[in-house]
């Protein structure tokens, strides 16, 4: 909770003065709140879903649950009963009851400096309303599901909101993933149509996103899923000079602008030269978004929901391989992003937010769609990257839309470190007021960098920790009221109750270290697994009985502060991104030259962790460069690019215990040139342990 008193010993405050109470304007207001979220939990989420339009009351009680596998299924429910639409409540409201129909919803900042866009909330309600009639036209009902594969543009948001607007559930891939991980998902998910663009681009990089798309389509078909609609927006094709399809077949018209998003267009695009994306056309499955929205109507009814309707699927990787489609539903995950995010980032109306994570990752639904639009703010929706077309970009972009509120990933951080501070004090960001992280843990230098240069020592920092899982922040200090500690997430977040476990389930007491667990719901933690409840239970519940299981390590110190020590099983935190060793290892096997792969992971200094993989050949293959290239690209075609291993090793064996499981521990060991094995009595052949040192690569840490 949030403490009586700063904590003592080493510690940050920020801004400095935050150890007196009388300088802490929101202290008393935030401990208010936590000890009626503790107390009377239904009274404090009743007061928060009071602030949206419910077109019937739920019945029963406000927040439901079993967490404890021993005693039955488990479940959580939250307003059951009550109906509402959250599209509704995100612009609907906004524009109509709070009369914020002029108001910027989004400052669309494209890959290229100068290409920009600002949409109002009446224009985005708009072009939802015509894009759900779309939908609608192409059979689309509630309850389908519908995949999302686009680059950060306007109408990603449009998209995801339109299927909301009709009780459709969307399934967001990033678009970074390859196609046979979309294919992966949309087979999982059964989605009934495939929205998608031409392309777009990364830094110089082209990304040809639908040819991503055909190849993922075709793969569908081969596993006997045929999906029959693609629809696709024409992104960088948007002239009729810049469009050529691949094929001669029938191709679709050029892009007619969409007014109300263009009129406000300020500056002309960037006049580049760059290769024009070569977009494959069928006919008999492609739509084009441009054809599909010019006579669809522009007000389109909205379907009533269930509060414990879905809302959406997202894919994080599971420690068995197979992604994970997390589902969550309406009305709880509508006000725990409302709530988190109004009180984490402290959000008041003039404040311009923004936050850099791709819409693809749980961050850009919670805190760039939904939670945002829920309490009307302003944000920046950025497509490019933080390094280009120099290091000065993000903070080039803070002062041209005078960013209050900045949210981004230690990642980020440490790789903009790298250049110095002389990028970022190019720019004034006196309008800075709160900064974020999210995605791992940051390190405390790379804290002290943001807290010192970025924000110049005046922004507090707010470190949160999350899943996708969770459906918003759990662990985090809030702005103006809760003493710092550089790497801590702080304390647990209104109505969250966590706790530390030992190995043997028992709850630790004062500083100590453990499993972080959480011993009640709330209202926007995730419902099940899409179509696997058992996996559900079993990932989540099993293994300590009437808790819910975050699968990370957790240390508490003297003071209360919670810090997040890593993943405890098989998964490893790659620039934020979750992603499982035996997901990479089913990839390697793949090869016909691979008989066996063992991943762990490695510190990296930028990326936090990084992939390193043990890779035993078959009887007749020899390992080299060109081998090593063709099992990183294998990587990247099955996952995607994020997924690339930075070091290869060839390994004539593997550590195994005399049973034939593989020791991760001994393996992450090597990988860390650390000699220090510990106990290795059980191991099969101790042998082959010198063989794998002096075969290590070499590292950069």
């Amino acid at each position: 909770m949030i403490p009586d008193r700063a904590p003592q010993g080493d510690v940050y405050l920020a801004p400095n003065d935050l150890i007196k109470k009388a300088h802490v304007p929101n202290f008393e207001k935030y401990k208010e709140l936590y000890m009626k979220s503790m107390e009377s939990p239904e009274e404090f989420w009743g007061s928060i879903a009071d602030e949206f339009f419910w077109k019937t009351k739920h019945s029963g009680r406000f927040l439901d649950y079993n967490f404890d596998v021993t005693k039955g299924s488990i479940y959580i429910k939250c307003m059951e009963g009550a109906t509402t639409n959250i599209c509704y409540n995100l612009l609907d409201r906004n524009v109509n009851e709070k009369k914020l129909g002029d108001k910027i919803a989004f400052f669309w900042e494209g890959n290229e400096p100068g290409d920009d866009l600002k949409v109002t909330y009446r224009e985005l309600l708009q072009q939802v309303c015509k894009f759900a009639n779309v939908l609608r036209s192409q059979g689309v009902k509630k309850g389908d599901r519908v995949s999302i594969y686009m680059p950060m543009i306007v109408e990603l948001v449009v998209a995801m909101l339109a299927c909301a607007r009709i009780g459709a559930v969307h399934s967001i891939v990033f678009a970074g993933f390859s196609a046979e991980s979309l294919c992966e998902r949309i087979v999982d998910s059964q989605c009934s149509l495939l929205i998608t663009a031409d392309g777009f681009y990364r830094g110089d990089k082209l990304i040809n996103l639908k040819l991503i798309a055909d190849e993922a389509l075709h793969k569908c078909r081969e596993k006997k899923f045929p999906l029959k609609r693609c629809i696709m927006i024409k992104h960088l094709s948007k002239d009729e000079v810049n469009w050529e399809p691949v094929a001669s077949s029938q191709s679709p018209p050029a892009k007619r602008p969409c007014p109300d998003l263009q009129q406000e267009r300020q500056n002309e695009r960037v006049k580049k030269i760059r290769p024009k994306p070569k977009v494959p056309w069928n006919p008999d499955v492609d739509l084009c978004w441009h054809t599909l929205v010019k006579d669809a109507a522009d007000d389109c009814e909205p379907e009533w929901c269930d509060a414990e309707d879905p809302l959406f699927i997202l894919y994080t990787s599971g420690s068995t391989g197979k992604p994970k489609g997390v589902l969550h539903t309406v009305g709880g995950y509508l006000i725990y992003t409302a709530a988190t995010f109004k009180y984490v980032f402290d959000y008041q109306p003039e404040d311009v937010y923004w936050c850099t994570a791709d819409i693809g990752w749980i961050t850009g639904h919670s805190y760039i769609t939904y939670g945002p639009l829920a309490n009307g703010a302003s944000s920046v929706l950025f497509e490019g990257l933080p390094t280009y077309p120099d290091m000065s970009r993000l903070w080039e972009i803070v002062d041209k839309y005078q960013v209050t509120k900045f949210y981004t990933a230690p990642t980020a951080i440490r790789l903009l470190m790298k250049y110095g501070s002389e990028p970022v004090q190019k720019y004034k960001r006196d309008s800075l007021k709160v900064l974020g992280t999210v995605g791992e843990p940051i390190n405390p230098e790379a804290w002290q960098w943001y807290y010192t240069v970025v924000g110049e020592q005046r922004c507090p920092v707010v470190d949160t920790f999350w899943q996708t899982e969770t459906g918003g922040h759990v662990l985090t200090p809030l702005p103006a009221a809760t003493p710092t500690k550089p790497g801590s997430a702080t304390f647990p977040f209104f109505g969250v109750v966590p706790a530390i476990l030992n190995e043997s389930g028992e709850e630790l007491e004062g500083p100590n270290e453990g499993y972080l667990v959480f011993k009640q719901p709330w209202p926007g933690v995730m419902r099940t697994v899409y179509g696997d409840h058992q996996r559900f239970e079993t990932t989540y519940f099993k293994k300590f009985p009437g808790y819910y299981v975050t699968g990370d390590g957790c240390r508490r110190d003297k003071d209360g502060y919670y810090w997040i020590t890593g993943r405890i099983d098989d998964m490893l935190n790659v620039s934020g991104h979750l992603l499982s060793t035996a997901e990479v290892e089913s990839a390697l096997v793949e090869h016909a030259a691979v008989a066996e792969a063992a991943v762990v992971s490695h510190p990296h200094p930028v990326k936090g962790e990084c992939l390193y993989c043990f890779v035993t050949l078959k009887e007749g293959f020899e390992y080299s460069k060109a081998m090593e290239t063709e099992l990183k690209q294998l990587v990247r075609e099955k996952i995607g690019a994020i997924a690339t291993p930075d070091y290869m090793q060839s390994a004539p064996g593997l550590p195994k215990t005399r049973s034939g499981k593989i020791m991760r521990r001994v393996l992450r060991k090597i990988a860390r040139n650390d000699k220090d094995l510990g106990d290795t009595s059980t191991l099969a052949d101790v042998a082959v342990i010198e063989q794998l040192f002096q075969n290590r690569c070499s590292t950069i840490v």
